[in-house]
């Protein structure tokens, strides 16, 4: 069965740095493009990142531009989002997705807090 497990979340002072990871299984991932969203407390589900299957095209919510960089290893059925500049707004749990109808994975708790 399809899992997408995220992971790497942890709490982070404003202005560091995280690098989540996205485990998938049970889909041919590399042919797929990969998504990133998160959900604040309290707020609905956002897009965040988009990679294409090869990973030659990115794209990001405005509130990440310049921030977060998507990236894939499809060697390892792996999608990772590097957070960079994190802001207390950034706080929410992300979620790893396919453009597929699947329930969603086991996402990682992102808190950024001094």
């Amino acid at each position: 069965q399809v899992q997408l497990v995220a992971s790497g979340g942890a709490l982070v002072q404003p202005g560091g740095s995280l690098r989540l990871s996205c485990a998938a299984s049970g889909f041919t991932f590399s042919i797929y493009s990969m998504n990133w969203y998160r959900q604040a407390p309290g707020k609905e589900r956002e897009w965040v990142a988009r990679i294409t299957s090869t990973g030659g095209s990115t794209n990001y919510a405005d509130s990440v531009k310049d921030r977060f960089t998507i990236s894939r290893d499809n060697s390892k059925n792996t999608v990772y989002l590097q957070m960079n500049s994190l802001k207390p707004e950034d706080t929410a749990v992300y979620y790893c997705k396919p453009p597929l109808s699947i329930p969603w994975g086991k996402g990682t708790l992102v808190t950024v807090s001094s």
